[in-house]
């Protein structure tokens, strides 16, 4: 049996690993550009893109999306994991809850119309597909708590003011008026332009939380 010098093997083995190194980079990049192209999609109202349209958007033969992900649902869900991550530093409030009323409001209302404007497309497929999907539905409700509890603290100097039954139905006008759906109903339903929709939800929670 004849043995290889050591430098020989050395160098065979950094060869297959550099192979390696290759094909896994590939690999990321191609799973990346499918969950692009399924985010890409999304914001052309295709909000159940089939795997076909998907491999069409991103370049990536079908067979390898079929590689990287077992069936749409892992696929959508994979992509819509990807947007909350790059999103999530969207969400954050600086100095939360300090500031005067109007200061803090402002701040709220431009955080909240700035993450709407990043999430309304694959928040609209989330909803769609939380009917199907227990794991979309978790994560879903997880993002509403997240801004539920950002709005209890932004506007906890006044929402103390209040009498227990008025905090209460205060606090739920409030979180449900800034939640992402109803910002959509705003924005797309009733077509009203960012700079109205910021206008009424100012008026609406001044009047809500200051008049007592």
């Amino acid at each position: 049996m004849t043995t290889r010098p050591i430098s020989e093997q050395t160098t065979i083995q950094t060869t297959i690993d550099i192979e390696v190194d290759g094909r896994t980079a590939r690999k990321d990049r191609n799973r990346v550009a499918v969950l692009d192209a399924v985010l890409s999609l999304f914001t052309e109202d295709n909000l159940i893109p089939s795997p076909d349209e998907v491999a069409q958007r991103s370049g990536v033969s079908l067979r390898s999306v079929y590689r990287y992900f077992a069936d749409t649902e892992a696929l959508l869900r994979a992509a819509i994991d990807r947007h909350l991550e790059r999103i999530q530093p969207l969400a954050i409030i600086d100095q939360l809850g300090v500031g005067t009323f109007e200061q803090r409001l402002s701040n709220f209302l431009d955080a909240r119309l700035r993450l709407y404007e990043a999430v309304a497309s694959t928040a609209r497929a989330s909803r769609l597909r939380a009917a199907t999907s227990e794991l979309i539905r978790d994560q879903l409700e997880a993002s509403r708590v997240q801004l539920r509890n950002q709005t209890g603290q932004q506007f906890a100097a006044e929402l103390d003011q209040l009498s227990p039954k008025a905090r209460r139905a205060a606090f739920a006008a409030v979180d449900t008026l800034t939640q992402m759906e109803c910002i959509d109903l705003y924005r797309s339903n009733r077509q009203f332009s960012g700079a109205a929709t910021r206008e009424m939800l100012a008026i609406t929670i001044t009047q809500m939380l200051t008049n007592y």
